[in-house]
């Protein structure tokens, strides 16, 4: 059986792209230095697979920034808005789209299907144009570059119906109009590449996992039937899934001619599995078979697998057949090798190993028993390592009840009493948590972990940064205060390193966005809190100003979601135990005479289930573990949550439901269209929907952000449930631009108060 990979990490084993980023957009070098920079990685990427046994490599699954984006640049529908100088260079407008510049906000960015990767939501007009058919170039070049090799190279291109569906239609009728319009565009494209000389060509339609939209896939069948049927006999095409199973579309997939079909089968196996079975398979169907997870860190059962595939060749061919990761290998990092985790260690595989577990496993099915017995004797042995059980969180968890998933009062009697205890003013204002982390922050950070400064002098320069930042939020006007966090790296990575359960990696980096890396931890047994994580640096922020300041918590199901989670026990589990240790964190703060505490959940919808009959039973434990982790609180104390870059319209009861005091919500870059639920679901707790976009340089004027404000007001959220923050973090700011948004902020929080505080 042959190995392909179907996306491989792309910022290089040591971050390399994100500097190569940040550098080019500070000006450091030059668009030819850049340039040549990003060439050295993917040439490493490339022979690096094939050093590692792949036999079939992807081209084009790098990209700049985002593939959606690449994709809607390629097809002309970047956005027809945009307005550049005459002299700006294609990498400028590249950037600007993703970025936003003085001039031009930025594109809508948003989560991935249910990951934590970032896309950019392309703006549709329904014209399109072959604008620049970079695939073929990166085709031309990576066959430079492998010429001699033993292996084949496919280039990839995300499918029409998951590019159109990604750029948020309104009806199924758009849709499939959209589809329609630009089905001539990919057939130039792929011709091109057929031409080139291209014998696979891998198709990527993860969007076939809802098991949606029936009408637009029989139309997109049709258009695929005429693809293979064109140019079947030159290239193999691959039709590639992802994320789930595509039970509902099987059928109608294995009669599109396609060569391969490829399969999740770890997210996706039984019921993808069940799909096989059910189906008439002809004798040419291959298939791509994802057996490694490409997902999590977790070293693969090659006895599992090994199992999997006799059940298979049941009803396939497997002569016929490629092993695979599940899905791209981005979503891991880069390799195992350097890591200093103990015992955790031997139980893992990042991109290269999991390259190594595909080659173990082809060796695996000659027989070749001593692969076997060793990774099953792994296996035994990790499930029996005492370190990864902790009993009191084990009964702990036995003694919940429902009553502690609930508030002592509902949200009307607490409104009353923290209007009463906070003293604020009509149209509050606040920002979401953290503010810029500069040069200073980040050189002392690096000489207190290196040993190089003591702990006390490390606290004493946070202490003055706290102060520092009260005082400019006060010189500002905000109502409410934060600490600032600057002593967080990350806010899932701080709270783990406080908690018992967690590992944490020198180098596993994961891509988010563009240059934007984060290094998720790794949650290999029960979690609880040894000691208070955050009372100190808040406390002593409090302090310091007669308002109130923020507590500022990361949420359960975020940290689930943002984590590398064991696999032996159910997710929920998993959440509820970190909502307990959250849960003694929100008691501390309380008690510590914090008024206000903000749990944050940006991950909520992130881990909502693709199918829509999956969600259900997700929402009620995810809005449960919120609620474990904050029912605690007093009437009088104010519970804040934030969510950000993901679409809840379709989840807003669920959000209701975890009964937060305040929600904010990221609302500036969608330009309200996040809004649009509130015309008919009257939400009955205070929100804050994003004013300005953290994300872009650009400082929106106070006209602007009254205008949204105002919006907010004509949608029916009522006038005093409304807050006034921004839509994210300014942690990556600067902070020239942070306080005149700011400012700016504030100076139209006083003006939507003169013109609705009365009324």
């Amino acid at each position: 059986m042959r190995i392909t990979t179907l996306g491989f990490p792309r910022i290089g084993k040591n971050r390399e792209l994100k500097f190569l980023l940040e550098s080019f957009w500070r000006k450091e070098i030059s668009e030819k230095e850049f340039l040549k920079g990003v060439e050295k990685v993917k040439r490493e990427n490339l022979l690096l697979q094939v050093d590692n046994g792949v036999d079939i490599v992807p081209v084009g699954d790098f990209s700049l920034y985002d593939s959606v984006l690449d994709t809607a640049w390629m097809f002309g529908c970047a956005g027809k808005r945009f307005r550049f100088s005459p002299s700006a260079s294609w990498l400028e407008r590249y950037f600007v789209y993703a970025r936003g510049d003085s001039k031009n906000p930025a594109l809508e960015m948003t989560k991935w299907f249910d990951t934590n990767y970032h896309y950019i939501v392309p703006e549709i007009d329904g014209v399109f144009s072959l604008e620049y058919n970079w695939l073929v170039d990166e085709f031309k070049w990576a066959k430079k570059v492998l010429t001699g090799k033993k292996v084949e190279l496919k280039p990839v291109l995300i499918g029409p119906y998951t590019f159109i569906k990604l750029s948020k239609p309104k009806d199924s009728e758009e849709l499939i109009s959209l589809m329609e319009a630009i089905f001539p565009l990919y057939r130039e494209v792929i011709k091109s590449l057929v031409d080139a000389g291209a014998r696979y060509f891998q198709i990527d339609e993860p969007a076939l996992v809802y098991g949606e939209d029936k009408k637009a896939v029989r139309l997109l069948g049709r258009f695929y039937s005429q693809i293979n049927s064109e140019f079947g006999k030159k290239t193999k095409f691959i039709l590639q899934t992802y994320f789930g199973s595509i039970e509902e579309h099987f059928k109608e997939a294995v009669t599109w001619g396609f060569e391969y079909i490829g399969l999740d089968m770890v997210r996706g196996r039984e019921a993808n599995l069940k799909a096989i079975s059910c189906t008439k398979i002809k004798g040419g169907q291959g298939f791509v078979l994802g057996v490694v997870d490409g997902r999590n860190v977790w070293r693969t059962d090659y006895s599992q697998v090994i199992s999997l595939l006799k059940k298979l060749s049941k009803k396939i061919d497997l002569s016929k057949a490629m092993l695979s990761p599940s899905s791209s290998l981005q979503f891991v990092p880069y390799a195992v090798e350097g890591e200093d985790l103990g015992e955790v260690q031997d139980y893992l595989a990042f991109a290269i190993e999991k390259l190594g577990e595909l080659t173990d496993l082809r060796k695996a099915l000659k027989e070749n028993k001593k692969i076997i017995s060793e990774n099953k004797r792994l296996f035994v042995r990790w499930a029996k390592e005492p370190f990864r059980n902790d009993i009191s969180v084990k009964q702990r968890m036995k003694s919940l009840s429902e009553t502690d998933f609930s508030r002592p009062a509902p949200f009307k009697k607490r409104f009353a009493l923290q209007k009463k205890a906070l003293g604020l003013p009509m149209f509050p204002t606040t920002t979401i948590g953290s503010f810029p982390q500069t040069q200073d922050v980040r050189r002392m950070r690096r000489l207190y972990r290196t040993g190089q400064i003591s702990r006390l002098a490390y606290d004493v320069f946070i202490a003055g940064k706290i102060r520092e930042v009260i005082k400019i939020q006060e010189d500002l006007g905000l109502d409410v205060l934060v600490h600032g966090e600057f002593e967080r790296t990350d806010m899932v990575e701080f709270f783990g390193i406080k908690m018992k359960g967690f590992a944490f990696t020198k180098n596993g980096w994961v891509q988010s966005y563009g240059s934007r890396c984060v290094r998720p931890p790794i949650i290999y047994g029960d979690v609880s809190r040894p000691e208070p994580m955050t009372i100190n640096e808040v406390r002593y922020a409090q302090e310091q100003t007669d308002k109130p300041v923020k507590g500022m918590l990361t949420g359960p199901i975020t940290i689930l979601n943002w984590s590398f989670v064991r696999t032996d026990i159910a997710r929920r589990d998993v959440a509820y135990q970190i909502a307990l240790a959250l849960r003694d964190e929100v008691a501390d703060l309380e008690a510590a005479g914090i008024s206000i505490i903000q749990v944050d959940e940006p991950a909520l919808r992130e881990g909502l289930p693709l199918k829509k009959r999956q969600q259900k039973a997700y929402l009620n434990w995810a809005v449960k573990a919120f609620r474990l982790a904050t029912a605690v609180a007093r009437s009088e104390t104010q519970i804040h949550t934030h969510m950000c870059y993901s679409d809840f319209n379709d989840i807003i009861e669920a959000i209701s439901a975890m009964d937060a005091d305040v929600i904010s919500i990221e609302n500036a870059r969608s330009r309200g269209e996040l809004l649009d639920v509130f015309k008919e679901y009257k939400y009955d707790k205070c929100i804050g929907p994003g004013v300005y976009d953290i994300h872009s340089k650009r400082v929106p004027p106070v006209s602007e952000m009254v205008e949204l404000l105002e919006e907010c007001l004509r949608r029916g959220i009522k006038k005093e449930l409304l807050w006034v923050n921004p839509d994210c973090g300014l942690k990556t700011r600067d902070w020239p631009e942070t306080k005149k948004a700011l400012l700016n902020m504030v100076k139209a929080a006083k003006v939507i108060r003169e013109r609705y505080g009365k009324r």
